[in-house]
């Protein structure tokens, strides 16, 4: 398939307190500074003593006098922001307040408060909500830091901060997930979804609320193994082609087929699981294994200790497993007043030292290149194993209608498993329903 062009394999890896601080930012909801009108770069740019014949270069740039800043930051990565804001306001003396969004809220949320001026100034986005937001001009491009931006970071992580050929986000982490396991259940990590069936035969027992393996198994993105790795996929050329869809090819069917088998080892109803229940379970022992994502990582060593293990997602079908990946990447509101100060402080939380300080609070992947080769990186076995995972993914599109997918198939895959619907049937409605989207609503 033309998406595995794609691959992460670059990810490869070789993949509040507002600091307000010093503030005199005192807005509460977004950068009540900003103007109601897309900010002029090229005016901008001017404030760094620079024509807007030839940008400046990257260490010209100066911040807006008087600038503050209204940063969108995950409630999980919080302790990041501060840490990073602190920084940046001892360096560029600007003042920068944090406000808790979920990435995935973000775009929606920049979309009706962004041109009212009550939005962020930098925003954080997972990578396949940027069409989205370029489409509808809500961003600014990464214009001043763009070659250094393309010199530093993985290829997989440009790719997923780009939209039609122009460059908008300051990757700053690469997402994957793969398989936790505790050592003390599970002397080894299984090789393929058979051998996980094989020893949950052993493991679960339902009256006392324990399973061999647990995962989200309602949500498109921990499941896209089932569908991408015996051969199907979301949008064809590259993830761009919103008329071609192969969420219900023989090969996705296939993958399913075997995603329902699992029922048979985890029988509860999917509603049933969310990430707090999963948590808990696996902390306790009372899961074996977990499929998730870095996120989980700081809380799952403090929980197991030395019997927490790391391992690519088990094969399908024989078939090494393919997990969807994403860039986490900052964004530059195109209303903000201070478009200086913003795409310095998105540059600045997304460089190499920015992305180890992520990694040690966090857990997460870099993207930066000598970040990826830092010894912090390199002897973490924690962090390796995702980027083992990292080669076998592929980056979700970041065309608009990817907003168009969600819905449809996070309800085929409840009915499959909850229901016992022919996944055939199941994926057949979900894509009609897409392709109606994607007719009717395509900028949604």
């Amino acid at each position: 398939m033309d998406l595995k062009k794609l691959m992460v394999l670059t990810a490869a890896c070789s993949m509040a307190i507002s600091i307000t601080a010093c503030g005199s930012n005192n807005n509460t909801g977004g950068n009540a500074a900003a103007t109601n009108a897309p900010a002029d770069t090229a005016a901008a740019t001017d404030n760094a003593g620079a024509g807007s014949d030839n940008a400046p270069a990257a260490g010209e740039i100066v911040p807006e006098e008087g600038a503050s800043l209204v940063i969108w930051e995950s409630k999980e990565e919080r302790q990041f922001a501060e840490e990073i804001s602190k920084q940046f306001t001892a360096k560029y003396n600007v003042p920068v307040k944090i406000e808790e969004v979920a990435p995935p809220d973000q775009v929606g949320k920049l979309t009706q408060d962004g041109p009212s001026g009550l939005a962020a100034d930098v925003i954080l986005i997972p990578h396949d909500n940027l069409g989205k937001a370029a489409s509808a001009s809500l961003l600014l491009p990464n214009d001043i830091f763009a070659e250094q931006t393309k010199a530093e970071n993985t290829e997989a992580s440009i790719v997923g901060s780009s939209y039609e050929g122009e460059l908008y986000g300051y990757p700053r982490a690469a997402e994957t997930y793969a398989l936790f396991y505790n050592k003390s259940l599970v002397k080894e990590a299984p090789k393929s979804f058979d051998d996980v069936i094989a020893f949950s035969k052993t493991f679960t027992d339902k009256a006392k609320n324990r399973y061999g393996i647990m995962w989200e198994v309602g949500n498109m993105y921990f499941n896209y193994p089932f569908i991408a790795t015996t051969g199907g996929y979301l949008f064809g050329k590259d993830g761009t082609d919103k008329d071609d869809i192969g969420l219900n090819n023989e090969g996705a069917i296939k993958g399913l087929t075997e995603f329902a088998k699992l029922k048979e080892v985890l029988p509860i109803k999917s509603g049933d699981i969310n990430p707090d229940i999963k948590r808990s379970l696996f902390n306790s022992g009372d899961v074996a294994m977990d499929i998730t994502g870095p996120w989980e990582l700081a809380g799952y060593k403090e929980a197991l200790g030395d019997n927490l293990g790391i391992a690519p997602v088990p094969t399908i079908d024989g078939k090494t497993a393919i997990t969807f990946s994403g860039i986490k990447i900052f964004a530059v509101n195109a209303y903000t007043q201070y478009p200086n100060a913003a795409k310095l402080y998105a540059h600045f939380a997304s460089g190499k030292d920015s992305q180890l300080t992520l990694n040690k609070l966090i857990g997460s992947v870099p993207t930066n290149n000598e970040a990826l080769k830092d010894p912090q990186i390199t002897g973490d076995p924690f962090v390796s194993a995702f980027a083992e995972q990292a080669k076998n993914s592929q980056p979700m599109p970041s065309i608009p209608e990817m907003g168009n997918v969600w819905s449809p198939v996070n309800a085929a895959l409840p009915a499959i498993w909850d229901n016992n619907t022919d996944p055939k049937a199941a994926m057949d409605k979900a894509v009609e329903q897409i392709k109606d989207l994607n007719n009717g609503a395509s900028a949604q």
